[in-house]
């Protein structure tokens, strides 16, 4: 038996479970492995299972499912451990309603593993009754949860509207991402979002952050990705992967926090502009070794549990609302609107160019020098 396994999100990867899964999957059969998503990359990076699960592609599960559905595999598995069982059953439904409407024919079983380890843990077969499901649920010692429960209990009363998203599994005081950008925070454990035109407008549950809600812009709220809370929440050692450095000092600009930060990869230096985009980005990159200079604002909302940056990393703190106009000249002076500059021989020379764009605006700053 040929078995396709998709892997989505950091969670299942620190617990061990991944792993353990996939071990356990291939006394079955032969298996495949890969990433559906982006925040499980480092995950996998860190527990060095780059063999094991396939990174090299940035891919919506929906996608990742497609490839094996492609590849003709006899079944797929998606592995998810989602902050409550809610968020995980749900993030299943609507991985799984985005996976059909990209295929022909509905004809390879799809079993999902949610929450493995947790008493409200579940197996979950989305499209079909293999002999599979019975014997991994007493295996796992996880319940089978039905398509039809799973509607019916967490999915008929989004039926409200298309310009409505409720979001299911929240806590009071969790920061709320939309397409990887910060635009509020949680004030109770219920939370609707309500757009107008592909911009959100209002809020249940919540309070909206106008600068937020700025750089989100247009947005297809029955598409688009929620996540309330940390990012990650595993406290981990990063593991930082041998680099071969570039003969040329390549410099690169990194534009929001949604962009895909492995295409820096091979870059000397980065440049990030914003708070959040800044801390997610610095962090993925201290496993390529490459530091950055950060413009921000310090209006941080806390997505990871640890930001780790390369040592000689610069950080710009200027004053509140210039972190956007300053990366917006500098994208124009320093890239002329590319991606990538050839033009300095270190980072201390982008640093001297970068304090002539801000002193240029009359901008009050500050600069934290990382050792």
């Amino acid at each position: 038996m040929r078995i396709g396994v998709v892997v989505h999100g950091p969670n299942i990867i620190d617990s061990g479970y991944a792993l353990d899964l996939i071990e356990l999957l291939r006394t079955y059969g032969e298996v495949s492995a890969r990433l559906g998503g982006t925040m499980g990359r480092t995950a996998v990076i860190d527990a060095n299972l780059e063999e094991v699960i396939d990174i090299s592609r940035k891919l919506v599960p929906s996608d990742s499912l497609k490839l094996f559905y492609d590849e003709q595999v006899d079944v797929i598995f998606l592995l998810n451990y989602g902050k409550s069982d809610v968020t995980g059953q749900v993030f299943g439904y609507k991985v799984y309603n985005h996976f059909i409407n990209k295929i022909p024919k509905n004809d390879i079983p799809l079993i999902q593993i949610e929450r493995p380890g947790e008493r409200d843990g579940s197996v979950i077969a989305w499209n079909n009754d293999l002999e599979l499901v019975q014997e991994l649920s007493q295996k796992l010692n996880l319940d089978i949860v039905t398509p039809e429960e799973v509607y019916d209990n967490h999915i008929r009363q989004d039926d409200a509207g298309i310009n409505q998203r409720i979001v299911h599994g929240v806590s009071p005081g969790e920061n709320i991402m939309v397409n990887s950008v910060v635009i509020g925070k949680t004030n109770s454990d219920k939370l609707t979002l309500i757009a107008k035109d592909n911009h959100i407008v209002d809020i249940v549950g919540g309070e909206l952050k106008s600068h937020g809600l700025e750089k989100l812009g247009e947005v297809d709220l029955e598409s688009a990705i929620i996540k309330t809370g940390l990012l990650r929440h595993a406290k981990v050692t990063p593991r930082v992967i041998s680099n071969k450095k570039p003969d040329d000092f390549i410099v690169t600009f990194l534009d929001h926090a949604g962009e895909d930060v492995y295409k820096f990869r091979n870059s000397s230096l980065v440049i990030t502009v914003g708070d959040d985009t800044t801390l997610i980005s610095s962090d993925i990159l201290y496993r390529f070794d490459i530091p950055v200079i950060g413009i921000t604002d310090g209006d941080l909302d806390k997505v990871v549990e640890d930001g780790f940056k390369v040592k000689d990393s610069i950080i710009f703190e200027v004053e509140s609302g210039f972190d956007d106009i300053i990366g917006h000249n500098i994208k124009k002076e320093i890239f002329g609107g590319k991606q990538e500059s050839y033009d300095f021989t270190d980072i201390d020379d982008v640093k001297v160019k970068i304090e002539e764009i801000i002193k240029n605006i009359n901008c009050k700053y500050k600069i934290n020098y990382i050792n």
